[in-house]
């Protein structure tokens, strides 16, 4: 597996985690309607459960979403968005993110994991939204 993006971890991981967490908090909060509500309160509970959990659990990850996300970086056509290739691939690239976090999940606290079963099924439609704005944080430190 490509690792290509692994060195954007060198001096950003803080400020990876930063921006992960605002593009994050971001798609959840423009969620409406009753399956909004529903995220909207998993993701209170998750950091009720553990206040942090976002920003450990993106810092944690970073690693494997960027070894996950390597591939696709390696194939971007030269002057395209990597954001905008990560929609243009977006079944890939989703798959490939929610793999990580699926393995994630599978030793998180029962509440967390009760929580991310609860949005799992709706989740890759929330990643697919939220592919550009992902891609523009990692191509900000890629560059």
């Amino acid at each position: 597996m490509s690792t290509s993006l692994l060195p954007v971890l060198d001096n950003n991981r803080e400020a990876l985690t930063t921006d992960f967490v605002d593009v994050i908090d971001a798609e959840v909060k423009k969620q409406s309607g009753l399956s909004g509500t529903a995220v909207k309160a998993a993701y209170g509970a998750a950091q009720k459960v553990k206040p942090g959990v976002v920003a450990s659990a993106t810092k944690k990850m970073l690693p494997d979403f960027l070894t996950a996300l390597s591939p696709l970086w390696d194939s971007k056509p030269a002057g395209t968005a990597f954001g905008d290739h990560l929609a243009a691939n977006s079944d890939t690239a989703a798959e490939a993110l929610l793999a990580v976090t699926d393995g994630r999940a599978e030793s998180a606290p029962a509440g967390l994991t009760k929580a991310y079963k609860s949005l799992r099924g709706k989740a890759k439609g929330y990643v697919t939204d939220a592919l550009v704005p992902v891609g523009t944080v990692i191509e900000k430190y890629a560059g």
